[in-house]
């Protein structure tokens, strides 16, 4: 088993595809990885961290500290990390990370973590095609040993038709088998 031992962060962001995310932590433990799951504030919204803390089997960390005040350690989880899977990652979570932002617990684990970085954006038709967010896309790729999961086209949420859409989970679990099996 490729992942068996494998510690993977996964980041959620505000997005509509967030309750996809659930199956893929589900996947992940199942195949032996320890996955770490972070969630940025506005995807509470979307996603229940009970949910997510059920099947990661640890709990979810969505702010710098938890409710007793003890410190969620960015640099400590960013270092943790074998790889760091941001799924989905929503168009301002994306500009945020192209221009070193860093608001939430998230995005500060992403600007410690060393090891490779994947992200599998997810948002709506125009959001996606905006030149801002294909720039952002375009200075993510060539930061080092960062992934970008090509969007699908297909229908949205919105119900309009196009690329946008997260990358399926079956898809994204086999690449990061692959990925820890073989390097790819």
């Amino acid at each position: 088993m490729p992942l068996k031992g494998k510690k993977i962060i996964l980041g959620i962001s505000a997005s509509i595809a967030a309750y996809k995310s659930v199956q893929l932590v589900r996947l992940l433990v199942q195949h032996g990885a320890e996955v770490q799951v972070l969630l940025t504030p506005d995807a509470l919204a979307f996603v229940s961290p009970l949910t997510l803390s059920v099947l990661a089997q640890r709990p979810v960390l969505h702010s710098f500290t938890t409710n007793d005040g003890t410190w969620n350690n960015h640099v400590e989880l960013g270092l943790w990390a074998d790889l760091f899977v941001i799924a989905p990652a929503s168009a301002n979570t994306l500009a945020k990370m192209a221009n070193g932002l860093c608001d939430n617990l998230l995005l500060a684990t992403y600007l410690s973590a060393r090891c490779p970085i994947w992200l599998a954006p997810a948002m709506d038709l125009d959001m996606y095609e905006h030149p801002s967010t294909q720039r952002n896309l375009q200075t993510l790729q060539t930061y080092p040993k960062h992934h970008i999961e090509e969007s699908p086209y297909g229908v949205l949420a919105s119900g309009l038709e196009g690329k946008g859409r997260m990358q399926e989970i079956e898809v994204l679990f086999s690449k990061i088998e692959k990925f820890f099996a073989h390097g790819i």
